[in-house]
């Protein structure tokens, strides 16, 4: 697939990283000379330095004969225009533009091929608010995410004292809860991958992805750790999209409190937000932290656009006392050193925007696309099509089926009705398939599992 990608920013960067490695024609577009040489240097793919809504650098950065076009600037207006371009003189088929601005956002109208022909919106601060909202509806959890319209849940854990499955196999889960079906898909101790088979052994710290109707989500989570009480007070620093869309979002069912340290900003907060307290402060104000009763919240969230600032502040509250702390980082690199730390979950925007993206590039039908482990995992949900002539899947049970190494096909969506998968689960046609690969180097592999002969019509 031919593939334009306008922005070498933090996103740019590692959706190209992601897509040079699987077989695509890269090209990335930026004004940033120095950013496309380092790119270049790591990365099999072409560069072109111009503005990315100019005709002249697109039709240079070869847009004529693309597949697709995902432009994620840092300007919204630069990547509609980008899109409007692409569509009237090159008819690029696919165009996909990053736009932030909730005032633009509110009106759908305005993205339609009559007006503005962008096919598809992703909304980086949505993505992580919603990531964020669903961490909080499960304490305790490091990773939630939604499969099938949300009918199955993806979690990861980490496994503690107190939980009854600590020290036993995994094929005790059953026994301890025999009316919830639910599939361990991956396991990591110490950074490295282990396979879960029925007398795999969980050790406490193990990190444990598993796939579950989402209704029996807490109970899964109840074997692997001592249960959390749920979350009621709230702290949040920075005021920006992220921080005023989750108060906004929160304030009605939870105690909240947001600080920023722009008096203008504090007081459009104050004016917007019906029940949330406003703090006009530094969130790394020890007196400030102390003064609102930091040791009495239960989760303090540093979403500000500083990663040292997030950093620094959520250490601080965690130091002071909060329950539970969690910090936005940009920088890939800061990530490890976040987690192996006071701080309990460090949240990278890359990661939920990439696999949104990630879901408009796979071949065959992709419906989701979530990546993990900072790019080197994912799980994806893909429509099995066709037939038993004409699938690989299609009419197969699960052990019949060529997986590649390190894949796991974890549940099984049909007609709203969710199936955890075992190996005699057969696969049926417009199933919606759950699968966990513990390396991502195998997608093509799985992309062609799902791919239907050119016999089917």
């Amino acid at each position: 697939m031919k593939i334009l990608i306008l922005g070498a920013g933090q996103v740019g960067s590692s959706l190209a990283e992601n897509l040079a490695s699987e077989d695509n024609d890269i090209t990335v577009v930026d004004l940033d000379g120095r950013k496309l040489s380092i790119l270049q240097d790591r990365l099999d793919i072409r560069t072109v330095r111009g503005r990315g809504s100019h005709p002249d650098v697109l039709n240079k950065a070869g847009c004529d004969d693309a597949d697709m076009i995902i432009a994620v600037t840092n300007s919204d207006e630069t990547n509609m225009i980008a899109c409007q371009v692409a569509y009237t003189i090159f008819h690029t088929p696919m165009k996909i533009a990053r736009v932030r601005a909730t005032q633009y956002l509110k009106y759908p109208q305005l993205f339609t091929h009559e007006a503005l022909p962008v096919d598809v919106l992703i909304s980086p601060e949505q993505l992580v608010t919603d990531y964020i909202k669903r961490l909080i509806a499960y304490p305790g959890a490091l990773q939630v995410l939604d499969f099938a319209g949300g009918l199955v849940q993806l979690v990861a854990v980490r496994a503690f004292q107190g939980g009854p499955l600590l020290g036993h196999e995994l094929q005790e889960l059953r026994e301890h809860m025999p009316h919830v079906d639910t599939r361990v898909a991956a396991i990591y101790r110490k950074g490295h991958s282990i396979t879960p088979m029925g007398d795999t052994i969980i050790e406490e710290h193990d990190e444990v992805f598993f796939i579950v109707d989402r209704r029996n989500t807490r109970k899964v989570m109840s074997e692997l750790r001592r249960v959390d009480k749920p979350y009621k007070r709230i702290m949040i620093a920075g005021g920006g999209n992220i921080g005023r869309r989750l108060a906004r979002d929160l304030e009605n069912r939870l105690h909240v409190k947001i600080i920023d340290h722009n008096p203008a900003n504090a007081r459009m907060l104050s004016e917007e937000l019906e029940k949330t307290v406003v703090l006009l402060g530094d969130a790394s104000d020890e007196e400030l932290l102390i003064e609102e009763n930091i040791e009495g919240t239960d989760i303090f969230c540093a979403l500000t656009n500083d990663d040292e600032a997030n950093i620094m502040s959520a250490l601080l509250a965690k130091r002071l006392g909060a329950r539970k702390v969690m910090a936005l980082i940009n920088r890939a690199a800061y990530v490890d050193l976040v987690e192996s730390g006071d701080i309990d979950i460090a949240i990278s925007p890359q990661e939920a925007t990439i696999g949104s993206l990630l879901a408009h590039v796979r071949r065959g039908d992709v419906e989701m696309v979530h990546s993990l482990r900072k790019g080197a995992a994912e799980a994806i949900e893909a429509i099995a099509h066709g037939d038993k002539k004409t699938s690989k899947v299609v009419g197969r049970a699960i052990d019949e089926i060529s997986l590649p190494p390190g894949t796991t096909i974890g549940a099984i969506v049909r007609s709203g009705e969710v199936i955890i998968s075992h190996h005699d689960t057969v696969i049926e046609s417009d199933d919606h398939v759950i699968l966990f690969l513990v390396d991502k180097r195998h997608i093509i592999d799985v992309e062609r599992l799902f791919q239907v002969a050119v016999t089917f019509i």
